[in-house]
């Protein structure tokens, strides 16, 4: 049986900005709410998530306030005006994507 494994790195800005329309978060609790809404299919480690936050921060498309959170400094990230135009254009373009590909797999069987 085939078990491959699907790259889903390119959409991880289009996640992230998902998780941040909900309103502002820190990067560990971004990643455990992908992994636990996508029910463990999605697991970001800290290698590929806080880059992507950081280039995303560096577009505008999210902002970075520190705060005191259980004696410790955490950065939560929030969404920009930009990155709300930029998320509604991921989803038009995740859907044409994924339409065309549910097209070509029907096709398969």
């Amino acid at each position: 049986m085939y078990v491959g494994r699907m790259n889903f790195k390119g959409s991880l800005n289009a996640l992230i900005l998902q998780n941040l329309s909900q309103g502002p978060n820190h990067g560990y609790s971004i990643a455990q709410d992908i992994k636990q809404t996508s029910k463990g299919v999605l697991d970001f480690k800290e290698g590929t998530l806080y880059p992507a936050l950081h280039g995303l921060e560096g577009k505008g498309l999210i902002t970075s306030t520190v705060r005191a959170e259980k004696g410790r400094e955490r950065r939560y990230y929030k969404l920009t005006e930009k990155g709300r135009k930029a998320l509604a254009l991921e989803r038009r373009e995740w859907l044409a994507v994924s339409s065309a590909i549910n097209l070509i797999l029907k096709e398969a069987t």
